[in-house]
C-alpha cells in the first residue's frame, strides 16, 4: 500500500513539473516560438481548431513568427483569433502568410517577466506541497489503523519527504533556466 503512495506521489508531482514546462513555454521571451501558439483556436467552418493545424508555422527569423495557412480564406479568421488570444504581438498578412513580429523586450518587461516566471514556479510548488501533505496524511491514517507501525510511518514520511526536495529543485532549476533566458539579452 505504501509503495502506491509514494509511487503515486512521484507521478503526481512529475506532472506537476511538466505542467510548470507547458506553462513557462507560453510566456514570451522576445523570440519567436511556436509554442506561444498552444492555446489560440480559430473557428473553421464552425468547428474550434487549433492553429496549428489550419497552416504551416515556421520562425524564419528569431524574432518573426510565420503562419502560412492551408485554406488561403482563413487568414481574416486566423489573424482575429491572435488578436482575440491577447499576445502581446500585432498580426500582419500579405494575403499569403500571417506574421507576427516579435518586438525586444525592454529591461523593465524583462524584469517583469522575470517576476511572472517566479510566481508560476511557487505555485508549482504550492501543487507539490499539497501533494505532499496528502500522502502524508494517507501515511498517517494507515498507522493510526494499525495498518503500518510507527515506525515504518516515520520512514515513509522521511522519503516523502526526499520525493518532495527532488521534484522542488527540478522545479527550482526549470525557473532558474526561464528567468535567465528572459533576463539575457
Amino acid at each position: 500500500m505504501m509503495n502506491e503512495t509514494k509511487t503515486s506521489l512521484n507521478d503526481s508531482m512529475k506532472k506537476a513539473v511538466d505542467s510548470l514546462k507547458h506553462q513557462l513555454t507560453k510566456v514570451r521571451t522576445g523570440r519567436a516560438s511556436a509554442s506561444i501558439l498552444d492555446g489560440v483556436q480559430v473557428e473553421y467552418y464552425g468547428t474550434m481548431s487549433p492553429i496549428s493545424q489550419l497552416g504551416q508555422i515556421s520562425t524564419p527569423e528569431a524574432r518573426l513568427l510565420q503562419i502560412q495557412p492551408f485554406d488561403k480564406t482563413m487568414i481574416a479568421a486566423i489573424e482575429k483569433a491572435i488578436f482575440g488570444a491577447n499576445l502581446g504581438v500585432t498580426p500582419t498578412n500579405d494575403g499569403n502568410f500571417v506574421r507576427l513580429n516579435f518586438p525586444s523586450l525592454t529591461e523593465d518587461k524583462r524584469k517583469d517577466i522575470a517576476k511572472e516566471i517566479k510566481k508560476i514556479g511557487e505555485d508549482a510548488k504550492v501543487v507539490l506541497r499539497n501533494l505532499r501533505r496528502d500522502s502524508n496524511e494517507a501515511v498517517k491514517k494507515a498507522e493510526k489503523d494499525k495498518v503500518i507501525s510507527e515506525d515504518e510511518s516515520k520512514k515513509i514520511q522521511t522519503e516523502i519527504q526526499n520525493i518532495t526536495d527532488k521534484f522542488t529543485k527540478e522545479i527550482d532549476t526549470v525557473v532558474s533556466n526561464k528567468e535567465k533566458e528572459v533576463l539575457a539579452i
